[in-house]
């Protein structure tokens, strides 16, 4: 129903990394872009580096406030400016995380797991099928962390295989995230991977977090953990996805080499399980 090219292997852009990514773009396929990030902030700008990127790479927009999962409505000037984003840089997809950001019209400021239950999934799938539908491009929900897990009625592999199910939205999938969710809740990430429609990933995101005597933290301080990795090489086996990404939030490397590695490292194991 949508174009989605294969677009190999990425970085998600920050500012802090403006420099290096340009000076070593031939290393790098395409960018993912923080979409809040530049609809926030000065128009002009924004647009300028935008089309200055988009000359550069293919651009993914990647959002934080959709609030997919939320009883509320969707805000609508928010879906508006991240669809004119998604058009403007020619994004073959869009993304956001299957979360809430917002109840009740309060601004939570953080990624908040919906109560899974039957209901709450089937509503998650209207809402993503039109606002893909409007857009005229791929939608994909992102899979979180969380700290606290508020048993519902499916387990998270039961709650995303059922949204999928009633939506043709595609999954990011976060195996970082995914890796860090088993090690807090004890459970077998091979088993969650085995569990859901593989076939409906179309990204990845890869990225490493920190580990603390009590919890695992999502932070994308670090390298990524040989056990992500793993769950790649796990995936790829079974499916092609289309786009594979490093994330990198803080604790920037003064060598960007760190990071190079990482992605020289993903496009290895997507080669030699014969994806581009």
């Amino acid at each position: 129903m949508y174009e989605v090219p294969m677009l190999g292997v990425g970085l998600g852009y920050r500012s802090e990394l403006h420099r290096p990514i340009l000076q070593h773009a031939d290393a790098i396929d395409w960018l993912e872009v923080v979409t809040d990030q530049f609809i926030q902030t000065d128009p002009a700008a924004s647009t300028k580096l935008a089309r200055e990127l988009h000359d550069r790479f293919p651009l993914v927009a990647h959002g934080l406030e959709m609030s997919i999962g939320s009883r509320d409505p969707l805000d609508e000037s928010y879906v508006s400016a991240v669809l004119g984003f998604a058009e403007l840089v020619g994004a073959p997809w869009f993304s956001d995380h299957l979360c809430f950001t917002r109840e009740g019209g309060i601004e939570l400021g953080q990624l908040t797991p919906v109560l899974r239950t039957h209901d709450a999934a089937l509503e998650v799938a209207r809402r993503a099928q039109q606002l893909q539908e409007r857009a005229g491009r791929l939608f994909l929900m992102e899979n979180i962390t969380y700290y606290v897990d508020i048993s519902g009625e499916l387990s998270e592999a039961e709650f995303l295989s059922t949204v999928l199910q009633h939506c043709d939205s595609g999954l990011l999938l976060d195996l970082a995230n995914l890796y860090i969710n088993s090690v807090n809740h004890a459970f077998d990430p091979i088993e969650f991977l085995e569990s859901i429609p593989l076939q409906r990933v179309v990204q990845v995101h890869l990225a490493g977090g920190e580990k603390s005597e009590s919890v695992f933290v999502d932070s994308h301080s670090y390298r990524v953990h040989d056990e992500v990795w793993k769950l790649l090489r796990y995936l790829v086996e079974r499916t092609s996805v289309k786009g594979v990404m490093i994330e990198r939030d803080q604790d920037f490397p003064e060598d960007f080499g760190e990071i190079l590695a990482d992605l020289r490292i993903a496009r290895e194991i997507l080669r030699g399980h014969g994806q581009p």
